[in-house]
């Protein structure tokens, strides 16, 4: 039975722990007002007629706080590029020099900046609510295991242990949610 348990709690902390790095990956994508290469994330592009990631097309980088600059390797896919990143839709207009792609970040008015912080801490709440429920599916099985026979103080230290995993990471994604709201304010 020590063995179930261990599968439940390593299943659970599994749970947890990809609620957080999915918070981690969404606040990445969110502007802040600095130029990061993250914002680029997800946008795909029409690869001789393969839809490939941005990255895999063009070297991407910010040479300062204010600006992306995205190399092609094929400067035939300029044209391609800066058609993807206004189908995507994500509020930055391209600039085509014939060599490069630049994108320049404005910055962010008192208002978006409020926005962005209520928008993370919905991704936030979103995390705390994946980690809730990976909590309440970890239980479920303890009781499933004690019907099935397991002593009722493993279990109720199970239940613990998992209590004490939820409190862990949900103080993970507040510091998380913390710093990127202290990110977007910052001028």
């Amino acid at each position: 039975m020590n063995e179930e348990i261990e599968l439940v709690m390593e299943e659970t902390g599994d749970r947890m722990k990809k609620a957080l790095e999915h918070l981690e990956h969404e606040l990445a994508r969110l502007r802040a007002g600095r130029s990061n290469p993250a914002l680029l994330d997800g946008i795909t592009v029409d690869y001789y007629g393969v839809h490939s990631p941005l990255t895999q097309v063009a070297n991407v980088n910010t040479p300062d706080a204010k600006t992306i600059l995205i190399q092609p390797w094929e400067k035939s896919m300029l044209g391609t590029i800066e058609k993807a990143i206004m189908a995507a839709n994500i509020g930055l207009t391209p600039i085509n020099n014939g060599e490069v792609i630049r994108i320049n970040i404005p910055p962010l008015t008192e208002e978006r900046r409020h926005q962005l912080v209520k928008q993370v801490r919905n991704e936030g709440e979103t995390a705390k609510i994946s980690v809730r429920n990976a909590r309440k599916w970890a239980n479920d099985e303890l009781k499933t295991l004690l019907k099935e026979g397991l002593p009722e103080d493993l279990e109720k230290d199970a239940v613990e242990k998992v209590q004490e995993m939820t409190h862990s990471y949900n103080t993970k994604i507040d510091k998380v949610m913390a710093l990127k709201e202290k990110d977007v304010m910052t001028v």
